[in-house]
């Protein structure tokens, strides 16, 4: 009874979201995936298309302490993780949190601070720890990061760096409206848009739903099929960087999360292959051959699905 009721408390999320967010059901869907699989988001795309909205209607609707960053070339590390300070009259220093202190950090424009303020979040984002001054420090928990970023190129942007874009359990792109969308949008009046949404759920029930989640049944032949779309992307000749074994863990996540709000508690093929490119994106590096040939990441990520054969489609216990 209780899996029911996870499962009905994260579609009112999602059916809450999308008051806010007019026309991204996809993008949607895709984030909650994420989150419920205890997983860092990145959303990569050009200003103005609602990332930032779409990350605070999730906070409002679970209810959890959101802490937005604007990251800039002079935002430091300690802004992040936060300092030691003494203080004179007891004679103690006293640790000032940092913003990471919260639920889920917004992190804005991540790719226009210093890499040295970039890398402050690796050790957050995997173990959801900080340390300052030797001393260690967990964050609270629930503990999600949505970074945005501008598209690789534009003007006061610089990369990623490969161990920090690993730890973000998927990638995606919001991207325009469709004519019908934006029609509705200006219509619409834009400052009143987060108080569309209401709370559904708090934090203690966001952990509840995601222990739900990691009970999600995976066949063998269904990991089979899994590691060898990832074992594929580490030996296709247009990829010089493959998944690595971070990103195994995050698509069986991922695989599990999206049976999960398709209301079952089994993995299907076809729920691997519907997070596969999501994962995969911006874990993989495209050779210099491939670029040349003008292959898009979603032409070779399709080839590596279209090769792979799906195994049967197995119920759980059969």
């Amino acid at each position: 009874m209780e899996e029911k009721r996870y499962y009905q408390e994260a579609i009112s999320i999602v059916n809450e979201v999308k008051k806010a967010i007019i026309g991204k059901d996809e993008c949607v869907m895709l984030i909650m995936t994420a989150i419920l699989a205890g997983g860092h988001i990145l959303i990569d795309d050009i200003p103005g298309v609602g990332k930032t909205t779409l990350a605070i209607a999730f906070a409002k609707v679970m209810n959890l302490k959101c802490i937005r960053t604007q990251f800039t070339p002079d935002v430091l590390p300690s802004d992040i993780l936060g300092f030691t300070m003494y203080n004179k009259e007891e004679g103690q220093f006293y640790y000032q949190p940092g913003t990471v202190m919260c639920n889920l950090f917004l992190a804005d424009e991540i790719n226009r601070t210093s890499p040295k303020t970039q890398s402050a979040l690796l050790e957050v984002m995997e173990e959801g720890k900080v340390t300052v001054d030797g001393v260690t420090r967990e964050v609270p928990h629930p503990f999600i990061v949505i970074a945005t970023q501008n598209p690789a190129g534009s003007i006061g942007t610089q990369f990623l760096p490969e161990s920090q874009l690993d730890r973000f359990m998927v990638c995606l792109s919001v991207g325009y409206p469709s004519l019908e969308d934006e029609i509705a949008i200006a219509k619409g009046k834009s400052n009143d848009i987060i108080n569309l949404v209401d709370a559904v759920i708090d934090g203690d029930e966001l952990i509840n739903i995601q222990e739900s989640v990691g009970n999600v049944f995976i066949k063998d032949d269904v990991y089979k099929y899994l590691c060898l779309l990832v074992r594929e992307t580490r030996e296709h000749p247009a990829i010089e960087l493959g998944l690595s074994p971070r990103g195994t863990i995050a698509l069986a996540n991922m695989s599990k999360a999206a049976a999960f709000l398709r209301g079952r508690d089994y993995v299907i093929p076809d729920d691997v292959t519907s997070v596969f490119n999501a994962v995969a994106s911006h874990r993989i590096m495209l050779s210099s051959k491939a670029r040349m040939s003008h292959l898009s990441m979603t032409d070779v990520l399709g080839q590596i699905k279209t090769k792979i054969k799906k195994p049967k489609s197995v119920k759980r216990f059969l």
